[in-house]
This record gives C-alpha cells, sequence and structure tokens, in this order.
C-alpha cells in the first residue's frame, strides 16, 4: 500500500491496489535494530471516538521511485511476535492506549 502524508503529520491516507483511499490516524513508530526496519502503528480515522479501534502495523520501507515511503505488511511470525510485543508494551491490560 502507499502511504501519502496529510497536512496534520498524524494523518496518512493509505490508497489500496484498486485505488481506493482511507484515512487513518498515526498511533506511533519505532526502528528495530535487530530487524533493521521501521514500523508504523495506525488506525482508522473514523474510529477516532470509539470504544475500540482497529490498530494496525505495518514495516515502512522507501518506495520503488524513491518519493516516498510505502507500508510494506509483516509476513515473517517472528518479526509479528516483536512488533505485537513492543504494541502491547503501549497497551494497558484493557487494550487501551496509555500515552
Amino acid at each position: 500500500m502507499s502511504k501519502q502524508e496529510s497536512t496534520d503529520e498524524q494523518m496518512i491516507t493509505l490508497i489500496d491496489e484498486n485505488g481506493n483511499e482511507q484515512l487513518f490516524k498515526e498511533l506511533f513508530t519505532f526502528d528495530s535494530d535487530d530487524w533493521g526496519k521501521s514500523y508504523i502503528f495506525i488506525y482508522p480515522a473514523e474510529q477516532e471516538n470509539d470504544d475500540s479501534v482497529d490498530i494496525q502495523a505495518y514495516a515502512i520501507a522507501n518506495n520503488q521511485d524513491g518519493d516516498g515511503e510505502d507500508l510494506v505488511p509483516i509476513e515473517d511470525d517472528k518479526e509479528w511476535d516483536m512488533v505485537e510485543e513492543v504494541l502491547n508494551t503501549f497497551l494497558d491490560n484493557d487494550g487501551n492506549f496509555k500515552a
């Protein structure tokens, strides 16, 4: 999926393979020295005030054109475990984000 930053640095528009756009809010990003990658947690902007949100995680990679970044699905189980562990350190026991 390609990532386009909007005017608000916290907002991201994802464009799927069919050209459909969806607005997401960035929860946070982090770098992993072990995996040599950067990661991002996002959630749909329309869920911002909901009791529960669908948090998604992606690896961040420079796109082939060199003019932006792509969000790449995490497919390796060990890599996913690491990303999930990072997210869990920021969630309380009820699944709420701790600022």
